[in-house]
């Protein structure tokens, strides 16, 4: 599968890391936030080179919907709830100045990357009370915000807030310029982390700061994010013949669709789940029947899927890895609004290591914890863990190898021994281990990607064991069978 971004743009290569090195600070990580957060150091005088394990963009940045927005679902008034309203005025600030920011730069480097600004719509098909609410929140807060009952969605909702002022763009092809100026090298796997030394699979990197701008973080102690977030997968369609948005669209329910055109293009996305928990799959044929349904004459162009860290409180951790590192700092829990919490990310971290204050830097703290609000929501990331374990351990495989349709995976339980098995057309088996190699959750066949999915975390592997997806940081040991 690959993205509407790939199928239109391709970055090109940089080299491996050549050898031991020292720098004044190493971003792990060549998506958005990794490669934002360089250029602002490398501005404010910073030595700085970013390290990825594989390619410029390959991560979530290739995924994204590429949507500019402040909008970030009803988020305004929860964070007025749980935080009061001042640090709700610092996320909605932080994010719209993160549009601000983008604008800026592609203006300011002459960056070719089809940017347009437009507005976002949250709509539901339901009771829109919340959203009326939101849109007053929302303003109070000094967004440019609205409700309304006009779109141009082909089915009628009952509402929708708008933000003007908003925008999109070419993920990759923005990336590639603002990369252009900067040190990156690529299939550059970083193994571990001790105080102010890298140790990858080409050799050591020695900084003084450390930005872990890697989607989720894969160092386990300190900061424990494992413990504070999951991952959720969602899936996109890229068609032609259907019509051209002004506005960019998301539904307020789970069940409902994200909608923008790109040139003549139109995205179409939906069918979100938890990483690890879409065994019956069915969400690419789900989507592509609702989008016949509303744009019957389309053509489907691309498909694609992406996975989103989600925190506790819906907010991202952003800032000072954890408190007994001061030296470390994490870019993380972005939630399905990668682009914008890239920009803050990188606003906040470079101005920290500079050494400036930064007064809406405190709602995104990573250490923040809230007993209140937040234990529930951590007592369900537990559970979902120990279930992950337990399941490894205790569930039996509900079919064998010889019952294993061809074109099909699963676990399975081969000599008595559990294994994750994907049987080809051809009747070819290919076996691996199912234990995910990051804290030894059992993993779960994902037949829409044929992958082998993490329900804990979220790591992602190939059938022959390949990483996809972090937080593990290696492969699975391929058992092929003979």
């Amino acid at each position: 599968m690959v993205s509407l971004w790939e199928e239109t743009y391709s970055i090109a290569p940089r080299e491996d890391l050549p050898g031991d090195l020292s720098t004044e600070v190493a971003v792990i990580g060549a998506g958005m936030a990794g490669i934002l957060t360089a250029y602002y150091l490398k501005q404010k005088g910073f030595k700085t080179i970013v390290v990825d394990g594989k390619r410029i963009g390959s991560g979530q940045t290739k995924g994204t919907t590429a949507k500019i927005t402040s909008q970030h679902a009803d988020i305004y008034h929860k964070l007025i709830d749980q935080f009061g309203e001042e640090k709700a005025k610092q996320y909605a600030y932080a994010n719209e100045n993160a549009i601000l920011e983008f604008k800026n730069l592609v203006n300011e480097l002459l960056i070719d990357c089809d940017f347009e600004e437009k507005s976002a719509y949250l709509y539901t098909l339901e009771d829109a009370t919340l959203l009326e609410q939101e849109a007053v929140t929302a303003r109070k807060l000094g967004i440019d915000a609205e409700f309304t009952t006009e779109t141009e969605l082909p089915f009628e909702v009952k509402g929708a807030v708008k933000f003007a002022n908003q925008a999109q763009f070419h993920p990759l092809k923005f990336l590639s310029a603002v990369a252009s100026t900067l040190t990156i090298y690529e299939n550059t796997q970083v193994l571990e982390v001790e105080d102010t030394l890298l140790k990858t699979n080409r050799g050591e990197i020695t900084a003084k700061y450390i930005v872990f701008a890697t989607h989720y973080p894969f160092i386990n102690a300190p900061g424990f994010y494992f413990l504070r977030m999951h991952q959720d997968r969602s899936y996109f369609l890229a068609c032609k013949n259907a019509t051209t948005l002004d506005g960019m669209y998301r539904s307020y329910e789970k069940t409902g669709y994200s909608l923008r055109s790109y040139k003549d293009i139109l995205l179409f996305g939906g069918g979100g789940h938890r990483t690890g928990e879409n065994s019956r799959g069915g969400q690419y044929s789900a989507l592509r029947s609702a989008l016949k349904q509303n744009y019957p004459e389309s053509s489907e162009f691309a498909h694609w899927s992406a996975q989103d860290c989600m925190t506790l409180d819906g907010v991202p951790y952003i800032g000072q890895f954890s408190s007994g590192k001061p030296n470390w700092y994490v870019a993380t829990g972005f939630g399905k609004w990668g682009m914008t919490s890239s920009m803050v990310s990188a606003q906040i971290i470079s101005k920290q290591i500079a050494g400036e204050d930064v007064w809406y830097a405190p709602v995104f703290s990573p250490e923040r914890f809230t007993l209140t609000s937040d234990l529930k929501a951590l007592l369900v990331e537990t559970k979902q863990a120990v279930k992950g374990l337990t399941r490894r351990i205790f569930q039996l495989p509900k079919a064998t190898e010889e019952e294993l349709p061809v074109g099909h995976g699963g676990i399975i339980e081969v000599d008595e021994v559990k294994y994750g098995v994907y049987k080809n057309d051809d009747g070819e088996i290919f076996i691996i281990e199912p234990k995910c190699p990051h804290l030894g959750c059992q993993l779960e066949w994902n037949p829409d990607e044929l992958s082998f999915d993490c329900p804990c975390h979220g790591s992602r592997f190939t059938i022959t064991g390949e990483l996809l997806d972090n937080p593990a940081q290696t492969d699975i040991y391929e058992k092929k069978e003979e």
